[in-house]
């Protein structure tokens, strides 16, 4: 199907999401996105009420796109909470540098407009809502190691897990994505699992 041939709102958010893959950041303004949609600024208006607005009906259409359930499913169905630490993680970190080119603009925003940040922030909570569900389940397994708190770990996983650490490390650094999964991998598994 053609962009002439997606409804209008499709359109735009398909634009939204070509434009911030092309620049990766917020620099994207509402003329672009109405350029590249070849929809008027005001059209845009009539289906978002904001740029946020925008941005998020693009996330939301990234994640659709991606399918994270899927990418989930092998931590989700882990026989073990030490495989599930390891999918959760693996799948996490394989999934920023995707997601990367709309959580940008969302962080950008956050501080200013309550509409990025509420997004924002329901995203971080399905974050460690999933550290959170690996981390419980070593506990279960009692291979969380016996002087860590479990939330305090959840937090602790969360926060490494977050997209700034990534961005510091393979946008700023220079690692490789690989390295970044590895090494990502093999801290949660030292620091999570207790030893046998």
């Amino acid at each position: 199907m053609s962009k002439r041939q997606l409804p209008t709102r499709d359109r735009i958010v398909k634009a939204a999401l070509t434009l911030l893959s092309s620049k990766g950041n917020s620099a994207v303004r509402l003329s672009d996105v109405a350029r590249q949609a070849g929809v008027s600024r005001q059209a845009i208006y009539l289906h978002f009420s904001s740029r946020a607005d925008l941005f998020i009906a693009a996330t939301q259409a990234l994640d659709a796109e991606l399918d994270l359930a899927a990418m989930l499913h092998a931590s989700r169905t882990a026989a073990s909470g030490r495989d599930r630490l390891t999918a959760f993680v693996s799948a996490w970190c394989s999934y920023v540098p995707q997601i990367y080119c709309v959580a940008r603009p969302l962080m950008d925003m956050a501080p200013r407009d309550a509409e990025a940040h509420a997004a924002w922030s329901k995203r971080m909570n399905d974050l460690r809502e999933g550290c959170e569900a690996a981390i419980t389940a070593l506990r279960d397994d009692d291979d969380l190691p016996r002087n860590m708190d479990p939330e305090t770990a959840t937090d602790t996983l969360w926060s490494l897990l977050t997209v700034p650490n990534w961005e510091n490390l393979v946008v700023t650094r220079g690692w490789p994505q690989a390295k970044y999964e590895q090494e990502m991998v093999k801290t949660a598994q030292s620091l999570f699992v207790a030893p046998r």
